[in-house]
């Protein structure tokens, strides 16, 4: 019998190709991954057990990140608005006009409509694109909300805190600024009231996932309002089936805040469980960020911990900006580790980007870059320093270059740049502080000997301090007076960034969006398109 050997030897070529990766690369060619973002307000370092947490048991976020790659070295800003504009844009908030503070309710401003946002950017590459939770980028005009912004549907709420249950924004009570704020699209939501916030965004991101076209890609942005303190006459809130779970804590806010961080644990687990029923968990990627360091010891009446990190939220100490995160997906090609490479919160738009099969390199003016392969396989991170902020107004500044931070002036006049153990400990933390080691276990941060002077060493409202962090990653020694040329080298690149801010945007609080004259609802109140409004109407002066 003829052998067709020419034949043979196609057939062959032909079945390798087909075996040689093809398949596999469907992931990234044929359908790019489903994201799932989910962002926790307010998270502190200490308040996770996979960062080694005594009090507060998170077996979900443990279960993804233990099995992913928890960032160990990944910094975000000190507070809400400018992380959210640098998840959105992968930019400095300095380059943005949001250096300043947060966007308070009736303020008219927000993100400017000429940045292009990530949810815009995915929809080009063919993603479903759904938000559920908090927005808290400008909500004056619709223009400024999330569904004409580049989002497929939006259920959550536009402003920066509210009640949990009630749903009501009362955090200006007392100035006569009270209303509802939640929303289905741009529809009102009166029906949810006694509905934990928590477990209704879970909710919602479940049916989303259940119902998705699971032929298309999904961008899902989970940000949810855990565990953010809530309205000034009960600012921490938890189903009581939570609260029974820590009766080990004694002091009652922080019990309440280890419930509020339980229940934020079931609802990534619930969402974690509703992928993987869609059998959308093999081709995702879940990427688990908090927005800055945790309100500690009564900070903004809550009570997260950053022990045994210096500082809390909305100060530039390591508190306030050392974020807590991982990434998990099936997709990693090392996981099961943590990375102590340089990342930063703007670094999340272009690895997105990229994951999801555009060019991050084509995308213009971000000051993030493409982490992916120091995430999936452990390269080096490209970055090598981090802009933790420059607030003209405050006059605070810092920045990380390689292991060195230098820190200049204080948000609040030194009254939060202490460190703030957990309430209810029962073991001696300060016996942690006097090893000089840095990090040990999963990631439990060890800190570096505490000097006697450690309260008077560094006065950064006086002169710049510069700490060591890889070896001082509590900031107990103040390095500054002996290293004079490495001050001037990182002042030089705190004022090269300082040259190019752009101006705060910031505005004063307009009457007219009070929501008592739209429905007792926290509402848009100026039409962008309505040329007769002058530019002093238009903000209010």
């Amino acid at each position: 019998m003829a052998v067709d050997c020419k034949g043979v030897l196609l057939l062959l070529l032909f079945t390798a190709a087909l075996c040689d990766g093809s398949s596999s690369s469907k992931n990234t060619q044929d359908q790019p991954p489903h994201i799932i973002l989910i962002v926790a307000d307010d998270l502190g370092w200490n308040d996770v057990s996979f960062h080694g947490s005594d009090q507060i048991p998170t077996p979900n976020l443990d279960s993804l990140a233990y099995s992913g790659v928890i960032l160990g070295n990944y910094y975000v800003s000190p507070i809400c608005t400018p992380t959210r504009s640098a998840i959105m844009t992968g930019r400095h908030p300095i380059h943005t006009g949001l250096q300043h503070f947060v966007i308070v309710s009736a303020q008219p401003y927000g993100l400017a409509l000429n940045e292009t946002i990530l949810p815009q950017y995915l929809k080009q590459l063919g993603y479903t694109t759904r938000m559920v939770g908090k927005w808290h980028l400008g909500m004056y005009a619709w223009d400024y909300t999330p569904t004409y912004r580049g989002f497929d549907s939006f259920f959550g709420y536009y402003t920066g805190a509210e009640g949990y249950v009630d749903h009501v924004n009362g955090i200006h009570a007392s100035l006569g600024y009270k209303g509802l704020d939640l929303r289905n699209g741009t529809e009102p939501v009166w029906t949810e009231n006694g509905t934990y916030s928590t477990e209704l965004f879970s909710t919602e991101a479940e049916r989303i996932i259940a119902s998705h076209d699971t032929s298309k890609p999904l961008f899902l942005y989970l940000p949810h309002q855990a565990v953010h303190s809530g309205n000034p006459d009960n600012p921490l809130q938890a189903p009581q089936k939570y609260i029974d779970k820590f009766p080990h804590i004694q002091h009652p806010g922080r019990r309440t805040f280890a419930a509020m961080v339980s229940a934020l644990d079931d609802a990534v687990g619930n969402v974690t469980k509703a992928l993987s029923a869609r059998g959308m968990l093999e081709n995702s990627v879940i990427i688990f960020t908090t927005d800055n360091g945790g309100p500690a010891a009564g900070f903004d009446q809550n009570y997260a911990s950053n022990w045994p990190l210096r500082g809390v939220k909305n100060t530039l100490w390591e508190g306030g900006v050392h974020g807590t995160g991982f990434v998990h997906s099936p997709l990693i090609k090392q996981p099961k580790r943590t990375t102590h490479e340089l990342l930063h919160v703007c670094d999340l738009l272009p690895t997105i980007y990229e994951l999801a099969g555009g060019d991050s390199t084509e995308l213009k003016n971000l000051d993030g870059t493409n982490v992916w392969e120091t995430i999936s396989r452990g390269v080096q991170s490209p970055r090598v320093e981090v802009l933790h902020n420059i607030d003209p107004k405050r006059k605070t500044a810092a920045l990380r270059y390689g292991d060195y931070k230098i820190i200049l002036g204080e948000a609040y006049k030194g009254a939060w740049d202490g460190w703030y153990p957990p309430e209810g400990v029962t073991t001696n933390h300060s016996e942690e502080a006097n090893h000089v080691p840095r990090w040990s276990g999963p990631l439990k941060i060890k800190c570096a000997e505490k000097p006697a002077n450690v309260s008077t060493n560094c006065k950064p409202r006086d002169n710049p301090c510069v700490f060591n962090i890889k070896e001082d990653p509590c900031e107990f020694n103040n390095i500054a007076d002996w290293n004079k040329p490495l001050v001037n080298f990182l002042m030089g690149r705190l004022e090269a960034y300082s040259e190019t801010a752009v101006p705060m945007r910031n505005q004063p609080t307009d009457p007219r969006g009070n929501p008592k004259y739209h429905g007792g609802v926290w509402s848009p109140w100026i039409n962008l398109t309505d040329t007769s409004v002058s530019t002093n109407e238009l903000f209010g002066q």
